[in-house]
């Protein structure tokens, strides 16, 4: 199942493997504000684990800049949730639907409290495995998949394949990794990235067809 990770090595040639998050990096911050949209400044709690790493604020407020600020009938799946800061970002600015998929029980519970919370009527929860909810959509079905798995995981670019069937002749992919992912190792994917950010330990990739 493992693919062989974005780096910088010559074509033809395998590329490094992602580097697990350097130390300090994935402890969850307490709480999460909602940037922008209908629960602007909301702050949502979060508990502080090892792994949990919210995207922080200043990443997501340039990642919906990047997007238009206005999702208004788009429909968005978030394949590894955590926190839910990026797919609740997704339903404050209108997204028409909005699938939150976490596989840790106690985290999925308390994103379904979010939701209670905002009366999102837009947001569903699902417990389970990201990458095996991405395989199941539907071709051509999503304008915007979340992709910001663990680190350390070998799931970014299984995720990325899965994703690309699921998206929209128009749709946008956004990709969180600990590494670069350039254009040329994105190409076998059927990717291209259309704008990059580095923000500390973090890369930032928005990525279309």
């Amino acid at each position: 199942m493992r693919r062989a990770a974005p780096g910088r090595a010559a074509p033809g040639k395998p590329a490094a493997a992602p580097r697990p998050a350097p130390a300090g990096v994935g402890r969850g911050a307490g709480e999460v504000r909602i940037i922008g949209g209908l629960w602007k400044r909301t702050r949502l709690p979060v508990p502080s684990r090892p792994g949990l790493r919210p995207t922080p604020d200043r990443v997501r407020e340039t990642l919906f800049n990047w997007l238009g600020q206005d999702l208004t009938g788009w429909h968005c799946l978030d394949a590894f949730a955590g926190t839910g800061a990026l797919g609740l970002e997704a339903a404050s600015r209108g997204a028409a639907s909005v699938l939150l998929v976490e596989q840790d029980g106690d985290l999925a519970a308390r994103l379904e409290q979010h939701a209670e919370r905002l009366k999102a009527a837009s947001v569903r929860v699902r417990r389970g495995d990201g990458l095996a909810q991405l395989a199941q959509c539907a071709p051509a079905s999503l304008d915007l998949v979340l992709i910001d798995p663990p680190f350390g995981s070998e799931l970014f670019a299984p995720a990325l394949q899965a994703a690309r069937q699921a998206l929209a002749p128009q749709g946008r992919v956004y990709l969180e990794a600990p590494v670069e992912w350039t254009d040329e190792a994105l190409a076998p994917l059927g990717l291209v990235r259309l704008r990059h950010l580095r923000a500390g330990a973090v890369h930032a990739h928005l990525l279309g067809c």
